[in-house]
């Protein structure tokens, strides 16, 4: 029979593409880890090859971003994830402790469902991919539809460097008629065994709400605080620098500068001497009416564009032409203040408040209103600042000193090399991970048994009326665990 119907071919689809990755997975998990090392490698090079060219095409496709920080973002999730997991170990016998007598072997999930946003379509391909096969998985990709041919394109690219490697190609394939129900039957099939998922709050609920386990992240809305120990117009710098990075379309960018009151006009300065141009009350409000919609989600008319675009759709006539983020003063977080949300384009909140206390604070009302769980940096020279801020703010990467973009996702620090970043169980994520291959694997545990039943009750306390103790001059806290087990098992071996 032959099928007409968009919704039943992409279904259709989808069910081929899991089964020959479900084959490519098994063949897969009979090799050793130079084997995946070797597909790995090659995944990364073709990565270095096509960056240019892919970061073109996914700008033109999506209108997202610069195309040349779609090249380094590239670069970045190919031959930068590649450097930083090539020795990881994730075949075979993982750790072995003969003294407890377990071993950890490394167990592969099998098909992943890799779920690709448009504003980082390309790189998030090349992450994923190589992630997953450096773990021992086949991936199938649902692409974003404004970013389909980019991501085909990317995919095509990779099964070749699998192919070229001596590997299966079909560890990694992607649907070429996405849909909403193909997506559904990819998070749904019986042998898809983790969906990892980056985009959208929606598609990230429906990814954790499939009953199929998964990875999913929430938004980032990153305040970034400026303390009287930093120097000024470094920090503002990096600040500047990521914000405007691929037009800040990446999450763990700064979504608000915060600081001291009493620092206010020197922030101010050099923001402005740096190319902000700060908006005044009606300019606030006219842009304020446009970057959110009536739902209070982002307006995706303004996500990767730049600040000339922005200005010219939201109707602002005396933005400079040499401005490179648009600024707007802000005292209240919440609904009727929208830019105290995620923005991902160039523009940033500025809110101060009297003091650090306050500014932590300040912070914290900031990330749980939008961002719980995702990301917060802060320029200081005080190590206490970061100590005071790292116990209390809810994040999970707390980046210092530097662009909180690049810092966040792992370029300019040593996190994990990532596109996904998880926001931990407050931000509702099941990872506060940097995502790497170690969070696409099972580890199978063999424990060798080292106790009878008998020296179990021999080690157990007294119990009298119904209280159990130790004995009165035994001194619990000072004796591990391990050491009990040698004792009972030296008292065993004398029996």
């Amino acid at each position: 029979m032959q099928l007409y119907d968009k919704d039943l071919l992409s279904v259709q689809e989808v069910r081929e593409l899991v089964s020959a990755a479900k084959v490519a997975q098994t063949e897969l998990s009979g090799h050793d880890q130079a084997y995946v090392d070797r597909i790995v490698k090659s995944i990364a090079d073709a990565g270095v090859r096509n960056a240019e060219r892919l970061g073109r095409m996914a700008w033109e496709d999506t209108g997202f971003g610069v195309p040349a920080d779609k090249t380094i973002k590239n670069v970045f999730a190919s031959r930068g994830v590649y450097e930083y997991i090539k020795d990881m170990k994730t075949v075979g016998v993982l750790e072995e402790d003969e003294g407890l007598g377990v071993t950890v072997i490394a167990v592969p999930m099998g098909v992943v469902a890799g779920l690709v946003p448009s504003t980082n379509p390309t790189s998030t391909a090349f992450y994923k991919a190589e992630i997953a096969v450096k773990a021992g998985n086949a991936i199938v990709f649902s692409p974003h539809p404004q970013a389909k041919r980019c991501i085909q394109e990317s995919v095509k690219v990779i099964r070749q460097a699998i192919a070229e490697a001596g590997g299966n190609e079909d560890l990694v394939s992607c649907i070429s008629i996405p849909t909403l129900q193909a997506t559904d039957v990819l998070m749904h099939h019986p042998d898809t065994a983790m969906i990892l998922a980056t985009g959208g709050s929606a598609m990230v609920r429906a990814a954790y709400s499939s009953g199929t386990p998964a990875i999913g992240v929430g938004p980032g809305n990153g305040p970034a605080y400026i303390e009287k120990t930093a120097d000024i117009a470094l920090a503002v710098k990096r600040i500047m620098d990521s914000k405007t990075f691929d037009n800040g379309t990446i999450c763990a960018s700064e979504q608000s500068v915060i600081c001291d009151d009493d620092m206010a006009p020197a922030v101010e300065a050099e923001m402005k001497k740096q190319g902000a141009y700060f908006l005044n009350d009606e300019e606030r409000e006219q842009l304020g009416r446009f970057i959110l919609r009536g739902d209070g989600t982002m307006n995706p008319q303004i996500v990767g564009k730049s600040v000339k675009v922005i200005a010219e759709l939201a109707g602002l006539k005396n933005v400079p032409a040499e401005t490179r983020v648009l600024v707007a003063k802000e005292t209240g977080i919440g609904r009727g203040h929208p830019y105290s949300n995620e923005k991902l384009a160039p523009i940033l909140a500025f809110f101060t408040a009297e003091d650090y206390v306050k500014v932590c604070e300040r912070s914290c009302e900031i990330l749980r209103y939008e961002g719980t769980g995702h990301t917060f940096s802060i320029h200081t020279k005080d190590p206490k600042m970061v100590e005071y801020f790292a116990a209390r703010v809810p994040a999970s990467r707390i980046v210092i000193n530097t662009p909180s973009s690049l810092g966040g996702i792992g370029a300019s620090t040593g996190l994990m090399p990532s596109l996904t970043l998880g926001c931990g169980a407050a931000g509702g994520s099941a990872t506060s991970d940097n995502v790497g291959p170690m969070n696409l694997i099972n580890k199978r545990y063999i424990a060798k048994g080292n106790l009878e039943i008998e020296a179990i009750r021999d080690a157990a306390p007294q119990c009298e009326h119904g209280i159990c103790s130790y004995a009165e001059n035994a001194d619990m806290s000072k004796v591990d665990v391990e050491e009990i087990v040698r004792m009972i098992i030296k008292k065993l071996n004398e029996a």
